[in-house]
């Protein structure tokens, strides 16, 4: 069973179990006028239709790449994702809503044996149910049932505050109905502005995982004619695309089909270990007399305060203009003084060349 058929199954073991409780609370709730447990059985609509949207979503991110959409229809998952959480929104502010009004004219609620046991019953499903979609979720890399995975705990943390309000009730005679309407109402919309947060996130674009940048770049520097490794970036197009760029310092003394060759290995390891398909720049590391003024240049800007690496030195004779990358730490906020500050440190020093400086940047956690 592949990656889109486990999601699909354990949407629809999702919505079933939805469906039941909804059913179940929204029939109590209304015998026992609890407005808090009719609020609570929205809500397990509301998941019950999370887990559909789900469905459809994986459905078209598992659609084959085409001309228009070259790079599939992945993201699609992070866009069903975004759904949810606003239907979660929707759900929390509407029994805000509702809960508020019950404060201002409150009904008492009647509880009964049975509505108890039909709250236990409910707080348990709820638990296993959301341990089993969001442990699927995580294993499977789909913000969409994590989503749904932590909604259905929040739901079992919400269900026992129904539960609370219903003991005090009972024991001492005080109905907070209303007011546990209102907290389960914000509990909901905040679990809606956080899940909102990561698939956005995602469709801006993150920067690199620290492990996933370490793992690219130990593995490049395996092959003996790759002597550094920078600029790593990656694009997700959904969990299954990955595409990105890299570039590698190599001997100024190889020829151009040695490169070629290199590349090609790298880009096919990379493909086959990490599923990245990655495309490679070059950089060339001097060697003799030209090596040394590059090894000379590249120790003047690392004594600059807030350096953190230097690359892509090149010389070009006809003007004799030396370019580079640099990368500062985190505390430099203004890139066109900093790199003021680099050229006039380099030109002090080295008054014959002409520097054309770059300021780039880390994409890393």
């Amino acid at each position: 069973m592949n990656r889109n058929q486990q999601i699909i199954r354990t949407s629809i073991v999702g919505v079933a179990a939805n469906v039941l409780l909804a059913g179940f609370k929204s029939v109590v709730g209304l015998l026992s006028n609890s407005i808090a447990i009719v609020m609570d059985a929205v809500n397990n609509l509301s998941d019950a239709l999370s887990s559909v949207i789900t469905i459809i979503g994986t459905k078209l991110s598992g659609r084959d790449p085409d001309r228009k959409h070259p790079f599939g229809y992945g993201r699609i998952e992070y866009l069903s994702a975004i759904i949810i959480a606003i239907i979660i929104l929707i759900a929390g502010v509407t029994s805000l809503i509702e809960s508020v009004k019950k404060i201002i004219d409150p009904t008492v609620p009647e509880y009964t044996t049975t509505t108890l046991i039909v709250i236990v019953v409910a707080i348990a499903v709820k638990l296993v149910l959301g341990g089993y979609v969001k442990r699927k979720g995580e294993q499977l890399k789909s913000d969409s049932l994590i989503a749904s995975g932590t909604d259905a705990l929040f739901d079992a943390v919400v269900t026992l505050s129904t539960l609370v309000s219903a003991g005090i009730m009972l024991l001492m005679n005080v109905n907070l109905d209303g007011v546990f309407g209102t907290l389960i109402s914000l509990v909901i919309i905040k679990a809606g502005v956080e899940m909102l947060g990561s698939p956005v996130s995602q469709l801006l674009g993150e920067s690199i995982p620290k492990q996933t940048y370490l793992n690219i770049r130990d593995e490049v520097l395996k092959y003996e004619a790759v002597n550094e490794v920078n600029d790593i970036i990656l694009n997700y197009y959904g969990p299954d695309m990955i595409i990105g760029s890299l570039n590698i310092a190599v001997p100024d003394k190889m020829s151009a089909r040695e490169i070629h060759g290199l590349t090609r290995d790298i880009s096919q390891k990379l493909f086959h270990k990490y599923g990245i398909i990655i495309n490679i720049g070059i950089y060339a590391t001097y060697s003799g007399k030209m090596g040394e003024l590059q090894q000379s240049v590249i120790n003047t800007a690392k004594s600059i305060a807030h350096v953190q690496y230097i690359h892509a030195f090149y010389f070009y004779e006809e003007n004799n203009t030396i370019t580079l990358d640099v990368i500062p730490d985190d505390d430099v906020h203004n890139d066109a003084d900093f790199k003021e500050l680099v050229y006039r440190t380099l030109k002090s020093k080295f008054s014959q060349y002409e520097f054309m400086i770059v300021i780039d940047h880390n994409y890393i956690e």
